[in-house]
């Protein structure tokens, strides 16, 4: 809280007593105990005015839904990449549909495409270099 630990809270609430007085302490603790019951009142508020405009109870959200940690690019790619999609295609579906799912066996009877040829260097050529490109 505020980047302040234990011991250190403990130190400022005896600062806080010494400073305040024997005399003043049960007029600043009832103070400190109505802030606390208001503050209550306030949030307990703030959750009926919601409930009420929103139609639905917070406890009842599934706040794992709205985690935006669930739309890392790295995991949706991963979870498409390994999902398997041999989907059956219903008897009733249209011809559109069909066509998608018979896609693959056009790509089999497809012509293949001629292998690409890559020229290597002989050893120690010095590579091509353009001096306007760069």
């Amino acid at each position: 809280m505020f980047g302040i630990n234990g011991p250190e809270f403990i130190l400022l609430l005896i600062i806080g007593v010494l400073v305040i007085g024997p005399q003043r302490l049960p007029e600043y603790t009832q103070k400190l105990a109505n802030l606390v019951k208001e503050v209550r009142r306030m949030a307990n508020g703030a959750r009926e005015q919601i409930k009420e405009e929103v139609g639905i109870d917070i406890d009842d959200v599934d706040w794992k839904k709205y985690d935006p940690r669930q739309y890392d690019p790295r995991r949706i790619i991963k979870e498409a990449l390994l999902d398997d999609d041999t989907k059956p295609v219903s008897a009733g579906a249209p011809a559109a549909v069909a066509a998608v799912s018979g896609a693959a066996a056009a790509a089999e009877s497809a012509p293949a495409r001629p292998e690409r040829v890559v020229e290597r260097l002989a050893p120690g050529e010095i590579a091509p270099f353009d001096t306007e490109a760069t």
